[in-house]
């Protein structure tokens, strides 16, 4: 009990243990071929047990409790009564390139539910893997926290995850690589400074070609990208908006909705070149 508590409260110790709760993420987990080491489920949970038993294996230990010593150590306010401990997979570098690569890396991104949805993004839309980048004294949330992982929907569990590693190390890797890095900026014109001459033009999603092995840089919710990581990418990316109907408008999109409409881009355009040459 005392692992779960911890687990569930987003504490990973040497093993790098993490807690899944709730009916669909310890489905996820059953069924992603990581290690589960345990299920916990109390009194009332029971009943969810035949929606895991196609993906229950023997060797997995199955532990009771009482819905009230379930809710002491749960994280959700309403807990469904089950929950696992899962070995995540171990990425590295390499296996967030393979066949061509579509990587994201998160660069000080704050919010665990914008870094799980942007985690549930890049496996719907194809992508290869994500690294998660701290920069300049601002870490990014935890891809296996408890709110990253239910933002995510159980992808964190599947998709190769890079967590905590240097930004420069990565993009030191991705051009060893021959891998393009994109960095994502909220505008066309307020970020100039932050680019070199060469790259004096933002382009848009559609003007880029995906097709080829690609990096995206997403920056804090606040502050953005740091100088150094724009001024390194190949080029800048920023989506195009309407023009606001009144005076006070939207002044770029949520860090995890651009994720989504670039990553969206890129699959697209993937897409139509396999059906080309099909």
């Amino acid at each position: 009990m005392k692992r779960f508590r911890a687990a569930l409260a987003g504490e990973r110790g040497d093993d790098g243990i993490v807690g899944v709760e709730g009916v669909r993420l310890v489905e996820a987990a059953l069924g992603s071929g990581l290690t589960v080491e345990a299920v916990l489920l109390s009194d009332s949970g029971t009943r969810h047990l035949p929606r895991v038993a196609h993906v229950l294996s023997q060797e997995v230990a199955v532990l009771r409790t009482s819905d009230r010593l379930f809710a002491a150590i749960a994280d959700t306010l309403t807990p469904q009564g089950m929950a696992a401990l899962v070995q995540p997979r171990r990425a590295t570098i390499e296996s967030l390139l393979t066949g061509t690569p579509l990587v994201v890396a998160l660069v000080g991104v704050q919010d665990p539910g914008n870094v799980g949805t942007i985690v549930r993004a890049a496996e719907a839309f194809g992508a290869s893997g994500v690294a998660s980048c701290p920069t300049e004294s601002i870490g990014t949330a935890d891809p296996f926290g408890p709110k990253a992982l239910r933002a995510s929907a159980g992808s964190a569990l599947r998709l190769p995850i890079v967590h905590g590693i240097s930004p420069t190390i990565l993009l030191a890797q991705l051009r060893m690589s021959r891998v393009s890095v994109y960095a994502a900026v909220a505008d066309a014109e307020g970020s100039d400074s932050r680019a070199s001459k060469a790259q004096s033009t933002v382009l848009s999603p559609w003007v880029i070609n995906w097709n080829g092995p690609s990096a995206l840089l997403i920056g804090n919710e606040g502050a953005g990208l740091p100088t150094d990581l724009v001024r390194a990418a190949d080029a800048r990316v920023y989506i195009p908006q309407a023009t606001a109907i009144a005076p006070v408008g939207i002044e770029s999109l949520n860090a995890a909705m651009a994720a989504s409409v670039l990553l969206y881009e890129a699959m697209r355009q993937r897409n139509a070149s396999r059906a080309t040459h099909s």
